[in-house]
């Protein structure tokens, strides 16, 4: 009799996803506050745009080190513990051995019955290495690109996000008038983003959408404020 293969669907949220979220975030909130702040000081439309553009640039290369330097920070740490359960599997075979069933037993395997499992880590150490690295520090190995990526991708985030707010300013002349544009289309882009992401990570995609729409807002809507108070 025919079967209906079982398909299960998983999303595992890759490397790359969360680096553009965390740069497409950052770029369409901060350039979208500075840009309110601004057209509240009643500045020229020009002046707008030239500290905007100096804003995403420097947000986006201080981003892009800020993912460099996380993932160079992982992948130390990653070969840092490696060579130490190396050593141990070397230096301590029997005590890794006994952390090995006791990973075993948190699963509800009893000794006895991982014990040939226990034995064959044993006479292949790598393997047993993967192993402790994986189940007992819960560790898996970055991509040797990773960090050159993360930059990459977060830094280009940040500026294809912190455009947005700014194109009004550059196509309109009239402060007020871009400022009310920008607002528009950021919100509508923090509001598509949001559900995005909601559908990526698996959260309810109505509830992440006004999330990121209500924290984008609320930012721009303080730098609006704070700067009126000031002039």
């Amino acid at each position: 009799m025919p079967t209906t293969p079982h398909i299960e669907h998983h999303f595992a949220a890759s490397d790359a996803v969360r680096d553009i979220v965390i740069g497409m975030a950052d770029g369409l909130t901060v350039p979208f506050a500075l840009a309110a702040g601004l057209s509240a000081a009643a500045v020229a439309t020009h002046v707008v745009v030239t500290a905007g553009l100096a804003e995403i640039s420097a947000g986006a290369i201080a981003m892009g080190l800020g993912g460099y330097l996380a993932a160079r920070s992982d992948a130390e740490h990653y070969a840092n513990e490696r060579r130490r359960e190396e050593a141990e599997t070397v230096s301590v075979p029997g005590v890794e051995a006994a952390e090995v069933t006791r990973i075993f037993e948190s699963y509800g395997i009893g000794a006895e019955t991982s014990a040939p499992v226990v034995e064959a880590l044993r006479l292949n150490p790598e393997a047993w290495v993967e192993f402790m690295m994986r189940f007992e520090l819960g560790l898996e190995q970055p991509e040797p690109t990773r960090a050159r990526n993360s930059a990459l991708t977060i830094g280009g985030a940040y500026i294809v996000g912190g455009l947005i707010p700014l194109l009004p300013y550059m196509l309109q002349s009239q402060l007020m008038a871009a400022l009310r544009s920008s607002v528009v289309v950021t919100l509508l882009a923090l509001v598509v983003f949001g559900w995005v992401k909601g559908r990526f990570v698996g959260a309810p995609a109505l509830r992440s959408a006004l999330q990121t729409a209500c924290t984008g807002g609320l930012a721009a809507a303080a730098a609006f404020a704070i700067a009126r108070l000031i002039g």
